[in-house]
């Protein structure tokens, strides 16, 4: 069975956007094409154990299995050391990204304490949108007793849209709460 999100994209968001960006050729309607969570951990320097909860917990809101992410290079001042594990990243294709996209719009962002909207202006410029959210504890998928401290993350949506108006359309029409006003 296909995601829920993928069949309204297919049926009704399609069109919407064409119509809303006036396009008249189809394969040029903006579409998403992965979603990358991202999660780095700068205390991961003095205590590599410290990886294994942001590894599981990561794993259990995405449903896939997290690549550790590496130091490029050495810096001093960080006490960094090329090659050290300072995070883990997802990347989502296919049914598991409208699948995570579904929840973490209906589920996930509605928990946000005090929230009014995801800001609209994180756009690279490129059709590319990054959201950051403070704590793991919004996804209903993490145990709150388990959990021994707060991360954050960094939600990246790579879209095929050319510019910004279209990956801010093309996200308006998955249910993306944009703020009103900002």
């Amino acid at each position: 069975m296909a995601a829920r999100l993928r069949e309204k994209y297919n049926t009704e968001i399609r069109s919407a956007v064409a119509k809303e960006l006036d396009i008249k050729n189809a394969m040029a309607i903006p579409k998403l094409e992965k979603i990358v969570i991202n999660m780095g951990l700068g205390e991961a320097t003095q205590n590599v154990k410290i990886m294994d909860p942001l590894v599981a917990d990561l794993g259990a809101i995405t449903g896939q299995k997290p690549v550790t992410t590496k130091a490029k290079k050495s810096i001093a001042a960080f006490k960094v050391r090329e090659g050290m594990p300072i995070g883990a990243m997802v990347t989502l294709r296919g049914d598991n990204m409208y699948e995570f996209l579904d929840r973490l719009i209906s589920i996930a962002l509605p928990r946000v304490r005090d929230f009014r909207g995801v800001s609209s202006k994180s756009f690279d410029g490129r059709g590319n949108y990054t959201l950051g959210l403070r704590d793991q504890l919004i996804f209903a998928e993490i145990d709150y007793a388990k959990v021994d401290k707060l991360k954050g993350m960094n939600v990246t949506f790579v879209t095929t849209a050319k510019d910004d108006n279209g990956a801010r359309a093309l996200l308006k029409a998955f249910g993306m709460p944009f703020r009103v006003g900002a």
